[in-house]
């Protein structure tokens, strides 16, 4: 009996596969090799490494170029030449106490870029005050590994939950960054989902969170080669869910996150009845979608006075009108998406060399995408959702690492004409949360149009483009809801 209805399943599933006339079209999962040189013969090494973040004397005071520390060069010398980590240049609070700055013209807050009179403060704060040390054992606080995937090492955390309910599993849950931030961002939502009952939420559902850098991010190793792009990315987030042993989970992303999630999705995506439990992504939650149809434009040209026409709710219209704010809105925001989209080297130059231009150059986009209207604001409105210690943080990683120039390669490989993701629909169940100072605003009409499972879209009753690391309760609260919907389908 129990062999008739399996065959009958089989049967059934290749009729389906078949005849459907919505085949659901998946990327190809290929391989690839992003390490310098060719692919050793030998197999990868799969070990999994205990990582910790570590600081020195000479990664902020620097070494005094004299005859009373030869000793200290040799040896500097010596880590530079094995471990290649060791800071022989200017040390950071050279760098910053030899700082240019052009005054601002009066009256002009945050419409120009980053108000230099600000800028005062926040590098003041940063030579002076500013612990990175203590930020170090706050980065610490989880557990931090790094493993080889295509010739990478990439690093992640991975926090478990540190207690669960009696006869509860957690959730694994994939979470990526995106650009200019790190993972990071996650450290105030992880309590939230790894013990929500102590955090004031249902502990229905509790997880197990794993946040890697996307490669050439932070601690995770940058390709030597061109062409790595999200699909490269999402593959080997894939291979590291796989050989942390999941075969089942969720992932959640914005900004790159959210197209690195997405591509997920298209990789390996779910599986109707019965072999559902073969399924490796299990849910897709994001706060941010690309959706990317010359439709949607003329929509939004005639969505005004034929909204309801189009779907759009009242709210959707409250968020997308006027078009002349959306239009200057999106040329105000997008000039770096240009810049590094054809010549990241060239400004990475630049950043690379200047703890104050990359703070600048970071922190700008942590104000206006943030809210939009910060930009009338002396001080950008940075510290009405963030500390600077927490900003600081950010672009220290971004400093200590180097990695400002090899985060930005990653809009020029994506920035391309043959993107074969775009036009492929993601068969996923899938959520989606609406924060009403994101960039751009995406209807549900939209998003269901590239996520047809859609079941869950929330409307965010505030909060901008850096949801978790801004709004860590309200997106929190989002992802339970998703996952409750979907598991009690």
């Amino acid at each position: 009996m129990w062999l008739e209805i399996l065959l009958a399943s089989v049967l059934g599933f290749v009729i389906y596969w078949f005849v459907s006339k919505d085949k659901e079209e998946t990327l190809p999962l290929e391989d690839g090799w992003w390490g310098p040189g060719v692919r050793p013969t030998a197999g990868e090494d799969e070990s999994i490494r205990p990582f910790k973040v570590e600081t020195s004397d000479e990664e902020i005071n620097g070494l005094e170029l004299s005859s009373g520390n030869k000793l200290s060069l040799v040896l500097c010398l010596i880590h530079l030449l094995y471990l290649g980590s060791c800071i022989l240049l200017q040390d950071l609070h050279q760098r910053i106490d030899k700082v240019r700055l052009t005054p601002p013209l009066e009256d002009s807050r945050f419409h120009y870029g980053f108000n230099s009179n600000y800028l005062k403060k926040v590098i003041s704060y940063w030579r002076n005050e500013f612990d990175w040390r203590k930020q170090v054992e706050t980065l610490n606080r989880y557990p931090h590994f790094k493993t080889n995937i295509e010739g990478l090492d990439i690093h992640f955390i991975h926090v478990k939950p540190p207690q669960l309910p009696s006869g509860q599993t957690p959730k694994p849950l994939l979470m990526v960054h995106g650009w200019p931030g790190s993972f990071y961002e996650f450290y105030k939502i992880i309590p939230l989902l790894t013990d929500p009952k102590n955090h004031g939420l249902s502990d229905e559902h509790v997880f197990e969170v794993i946040c890697p850098s996307i490669p050439g991010y932070g601690f995770s190793e940058a390709s030597s080669k061109k062409g790595f792009d999200s699909v490269a990315t999402a593959r080997i987030f894939y291979k590291l869910m796989l050989r942390l042993g999941f075969q089942q989970f969720y992932i959640q992303g914005g900004d790159w996150g959210a197209l690195i999630c997405t591509n997920m999705a298209q990789l390996v995506p779910s599986l109707p009845w019965p072999f559902s439990a073969l399924s490796h992504v299990k849910g897709l939650h994001l706060n941010m979608a690309f959706i990317l149809r010359n439709f949607y434009t003329l929509t939004l040209l005639l969505g005004r006075r034929f909204g309801r026409l189009f779907g759009y709710t009242k709210r959707d219209m409250e968020l997308m009108y006027s078009l002349k704010k959306i239009f200057f809105n999106l040329l105000r925001e997008s000039g770096y998406l240009h810049i590094q989209s054809t010549k990241p080297d060239t400004v990475g130059c630049a950043l690379n060399d200047s703890p104050v231009g990359l703070a600048a150059y970071i922190l700008e986009k942590f104000s206006t995408w943030t809210n939009p209207e910060f930009r009338d604001l002396e001080d950008g409105g940075l510290e009405r959702k963030f500390s600077l210690d927490d900003l600081l943080t950010g672009v220290m990683l971004y400093w200590t690492t180097g990695t400002i120039t090899s985060s930005q390669r990653f809009y020029k490989e994506n920035m391309r004409l043959d993107n074969r993701h775009e036009g492929i629909k993601v068969h996923v169940p899938m959520g989606f949360a609406a924060f009403p100072c994101e960039v751009i605003h995406v209807p549900e009409k939209w998003v269901k149009s590239k996520y047809p499972k859609l079941i869950s879209y929330s409307y965010m009753p505030r909060g901008g483009h850096f949801a978790a690391f801004e709004e860590p309760e309200l997106l929190a609260q989002d992802i339970h809801k998703f996952v409750g919907l979907l598991e009690r389908q």
